[in-house]
């Protein structure tokens, strides 16, 4: 049982349940617009993900000499490393166009982490734009990337999609800043701290009904996506309604974070 609980800390910890997060998403992409199956791009952004938030999770901490090397973290260190590796071997099958948007959300990573600028924070701390920066990201990396690495033309259903997509990572980030808001800086000022937890959730729910009918403004859409999508939505509205500071950090860092995972199986399923 210890054995057990050890490696699912490994694959919690060392981001690859989070990775396979991004990977179904874009899956999801390649399925809404009809795009063969592309294997450079859907392992590039699951080992960039593993690497990117590795990244942003350890590298504040070693720098400031807080994180002890145990055996575990050299072994994420070493995982990281050859993902590290594996990003760069599929970036150069990527076009060219794919690479240079793929560089830029690289920066933004950067930007996230590292106190570019004299005498300020990094990016994550700047108040209130943490939650933008997340679900930005992801839109681009799981979205915007996909598509122009398939060369297809851009459509208002692609500028649908941005939207919508934005919309759940948007919710489902709101839930982490619920768990997390007894130990979060005052000073990030996140979404529940400002407008408190009951009106927080009120706000994921309502931002859920635009995820849901942004579907029927699709120039093709499919009834059985909107059955998946409404599935979805009862899903994340109670992951919403019982999200609290006294969950457990797997609440969020497994449950939560398989909603693209449980999309994705839903699709196959139908």
């Amino acid at each position: 049982m210890k054995i057990f609980k050890q490696i699912f800390n490994f694959y919690i910890d060392s981001s690859i349940h989070v990775a396979l997060s991004c990977y179904f998403l874009v899956r999801m992409t390649q399925h809404m617009f009809h795009i063969s199956f592309d294997e450079a791009i859907a392992n590039f952004v699951f080992f960039g993900t593993i690497v990117g938030y590795n990244f942003v999770k350890y590298d504040a901490l070693a720098r400031a000499k807080k994180l002890q090397m145990r055996m575990e973290l050299k072994i994420i260190a070493l995982f990281s490393f050859c993902s590290f590796l594996l990003v760069g071997y599929y970036f150069f099958q990527l076009h060219r166009i794919t690479q240079i948007v793929a560089v830029a959300f690289l920066s933004i990573t950067l930007l996230y982490t590292l106190p570019f600028f004299p005498n300020r924070k990094n990016a994550r701390n700047w108040a209130g734009v943490k939650i933008y920066i997340v679900a930005l990201c992801w839109v681009g990396v799981t979205l915007g990337l996909p598509i122009l690495n398939a060369e297809i033309a851009i459509t208002s259903d692609f500028y649908l999609k941005c939207i919508q997509r934005f919309l759940l990572i948007f919710v489902l980030v709101l839930i982490f800043e619920i768990i997390d808001l007894a130990n979060d800086d005052p000073h990030l000022k996140t979404v529940p701290q400002q407008i408190g937890i009951k009106r927080t959730k009120l706000l994921g729910i309502l931002l859920l009904i635009p995820f849901y009918f942004l579907e029927f403004l699709k120039s093709n859409f499919d009834e059985k996506q909107l059955i998946i999508n409404l599935i979805l939505v009862a899903l994340i509205s109670l992951f919403l309604l019982f999200a609290n500071e006294k969950r457990s950090k797997y609440y969020t860092s497994f449950w939560v974070e398989s909603v693209p995972i449980i999309w994705w199986l839903l699709l196959i399923s139908f």
